[in-house]
């Protein structure tokens, strides 16, 4: 009960902001909030990714495999699959800045410990993989705290006729959090060793607790400030009336939704696969370094961050709220360039070439498909909810992906041989980046329906124009 009252979101504010204050006082605490979950959830990514940085090195030291890598990661995602749909629906009844700083904190303190195990020694590979494995899955839960608050704090505080280009900024967040911890992490571990990978993401994660905690702020009627309907001018519906639970059982029937859900799994397959083994590939495949591989890796990742920005402006103003004609292109020309990774060869310029714009093609396609289409169908009081479905669906198939990947990697090589054929592997990940945006393309009917005016089957082509933005 105590930790129940904790997270419960916060009541309104017993002083009001005086009137002519309150234009400014609510663009400075947009502003904060907004920055505060978007650098965190930046640093939620380091708390993540690190163990995608160090996995040649483990395995070079004999302490783990390729195909217990696979098996640590997909605990991971598995974990979080789980915990980012049960945590959507949750959070929406949260204190966001509670429920998000205590995520990255308890990411950061297992950081802590499996860099120091690293340093400690002296057990077997036996204990070592099962113990990654439980705190990797710990993880996992503990990483999704983060998406839901700070994808509700867009909605908390942001109008429907702004939320588009300010998710597209929000979404850049895993591509700067996946680049600075294949540079910034890689660079530090070819130094210091594996053991300082985990350490740096300890402390990057207790450095994004502290921003939440100080510049994060829960609704704005907690701060003694009107509704984002009233501040906005935004006329309320009946659905805005509609109880929290009830909207949440719509979500769960929305069959948009679920054909959302599955084309972001194919999605995360195909973006977890060279996140997490692109560094491996390049260095088994192509003879890359470990920081020649992952700075070609994470200089790639920061073209995502150009593309998820990217999205919210093809999509509204290109292409006048469709969604379906910029997934499609960007989809082309990401199958293009990842075929092109896997199956050439070349030196740092030209994967460093075929990766980028991978990253900014898949960028796309991952803010339009994962975030914007589902934000358009829901309402404001089920955002969580929305991104738990897409959540579960997503992580379970990067969970299974890891899997497939370290066995198949594993499988490749010959008896007591480090030496790894990609190929197999390749067309996996090639096929599911097709399958990708092919679905939401095919689905669009589905996606189109828009959302019921009053949840009892009728649909309000004006609701549906107010949320595609």
């Amino acid at each position: 009960m105590v930790l129940n009252r904790f997270f419960t979101i916060s009541p309104p504010s017993g002083k009001t902001v005086p009137p002519e204050s309150v234009p400014g006082e609510y663009r400075r605490l947009r502003r904060r909030t907004f920055w505060g979950v978007t650098v965190a959830y930046s640093l939620y990514y380091v708390c993540r990714m690190a163990l995608s940085v160090v996995k040649q090195p483990l395995i070079d030291d004999g302490i783990l495999s390729a195909g217990e890598l696979g098996l640590i990661s997909s605990a991971f995602m598995f974990v979080y699959a789980v915990g980012k749909f049960m945590n959507g629906f949750i959070a929406d009844y949260c204190n966001i800045r509670r429920f998000m700083a205590t995520g990255l904190l308890i990411s950061a303190l297992i950081n802590l410990v499996l860099g120091v195990l690293g340093w400690v020694g002296g057990s077997s590979t036996a204990l070592i993989f099962i113990v990654f494995a439980v705190l990797w899955g710990v993880n996992g839960w503990a990483q999704s705290m983060g998406a839901p608050p700070g994808v509700i704090s867009l909605s908390r505080w942001f109008p429907l006729a702004e939320r588009g280009t300010w998710y597209s900024i929000f979404s850049s967040t895993p591509y700067i959090g996946k680049s600075l911890t294949m540079i910034v992490v890689g660079a530090l571990i070819g130094v210091l060793g594996w053991e300082s990978g985990f350490l740096l993401a300890a402390v990057c994660g207790l450095i994004g607790a502290a921003i939440v905690v100080i510049f994060v702020s829960d609704t704005p009627e907690s701060r003694g400030l009107p509704s984002i309907q009233d501040l906005s001018g935004e006329k309320k519906t009946e659905v805005d009336t509609l109880p929290t639970r009830q909207l949440h059982r719509w979500v769960l029937k929305n069959p948009g939704i679920w054909v959302i859900a599955l084309s972001s799994a194919f999605i995360y397959i195909t973006q977890y696969a060279v996140s997490n083994w692109g560094v491996l590939f390049l260095q088994k495949s192509k003879g890359f370094s470990i920081e020649s591989g992952a700075t070609v890796i994470g200089l790639s990742e920061a073209f995502g961050i150009a593309g998820t920005i990217l999205a919210g402006w093809l999509s509204d103003k290109v292409f006048k709220g469709n969604r379906a004609k910029p997934v499609i292109i960007s989809g082309l020309v990401c199958f293009l360039s990842l075929g092109l990774f896997l199956f050439t060869k070349g030196g740092a310029v030209l994967n460093t070439l075929y990766v980028s714009l991978y990253s900014l093609s898949i960028g796309v396609v991952y803010c339009i498909v994962a975030g914007l289409m589902a934000l358009d169908i829901v309402p404001r009081k089920a955002t969580g909810a929305a991104l738990g479905i897409v959540g579960i669906s997503s992580y379970v198939a990067a969970g299974i992906q890891d899997i497939a990947s370290g066995f198949i990697i594993q499988g490749s090589a010959a008896a007591g041989s480090a030496d790894f054929d990609f190929t197999a592997v390749s067309l996996f990940w090639l096929s599911a980046c097709l399958i990708s945006f092919i679905l939401p393309v095919i689905g669009w009917k589905h996606l189109a329906g828009g959302r019921p005016s009053d949840f009892s089957g009728r649909s309000s082509g004006k609701e549906t124009k107010e949320s595609d933005n």
